[in-house]
This record gives C-alpha cells, sequence and structure tokens, in this order.
C-alpha cells in the first residue's frame, strides 16, 4: 500500500484507524476500495448488534439510527466509486479508445 492509498483510507476511515490493520486488509483483499467496504460493513455490524435506541426517562436518551443511516450511506457511495480510489483501475474514455465501433447502415427510402 503507498502513501496516496493510505491517505485516502485514512480519509474515508478516520484518523483513529489502525493503519497495521489495514495494510494486513490491503495485502488480502489488494484493492483500497474493497478494505474501506469490509471495515466500515464491520463497523455498521458492531453498531446493529448493540440497541439503536436507549432511554432513560428523565435522565438520558441514545438514539443510534443516524449513524447506522450514516454507514448506509458511506457504504453506498464506496460501491458506486463515488470518491475515486487511487488505486481503482481507469477506465478507458470512449472519446480516446483505440477499438472498433460499429455502424449500422440502413437503406433509405426510394422516392
Amino acid at each position: 500500500m503507498d502513501a496516496a492509498v493510505r491517505a485516502w483510507l485514512m480519509s474515508q476511515l478516520g484518523t483513529s484507524t489502525d493503519l497495521a490493520d489495514l495494510e494486513l486488509r490491503y495485502t488480502r483483499l489488494g484493492n483500497g476500495r474493497a478494505v474501506a467496504l469490509e471495515v466500515v460493513r464491520e463497523r455498521l455490524a458492531a453498531l446493529r448488534a448493540q440497541p439503536s435506541v436507549v432511554n432513560v426517562s428523565s435522565v438520558v436518551g441514545v438514539n443510534y439510527t443516524a449513524n447506522i443511516a450514516s454507514y448506509e450511506r458511506q457504504i453506498t457511495a464506496l460501491e458506486s466509486g463515488e470518491s475515486p480510489a487511487p488505486d481503482d483501475p481507469t477506465a478507458p474514455c470512449d472519446d480516446t479508445a483505440d477499438g472498433f465501433g460499429v455502424m449500422y447502415l440502413v437503406e433509405r427510402p426510394r422516392r
């Protein structure tokens, strides 16, 4: 994992994320986006395993449903490729592609 991928992962996952754990995951998965998805899915699973709302009347009330929705939005954004990772494969642009295109010839009606 190079410095650009490490910086991208830290921006996606937060600065308190263990770098040694990210290195191990990166060597196993081989892609920064896959590492980020795995970490965020684990965090979401841990949050779902706990009660999402805790209320003690007249003392305290805690609600984690917004955090759950935030993790779900982050997973959707990572799966769609919204923020490009430095090690994402580059897709060839249609304008500069050196491949062949298909053109259909259609007979025009006679006058």
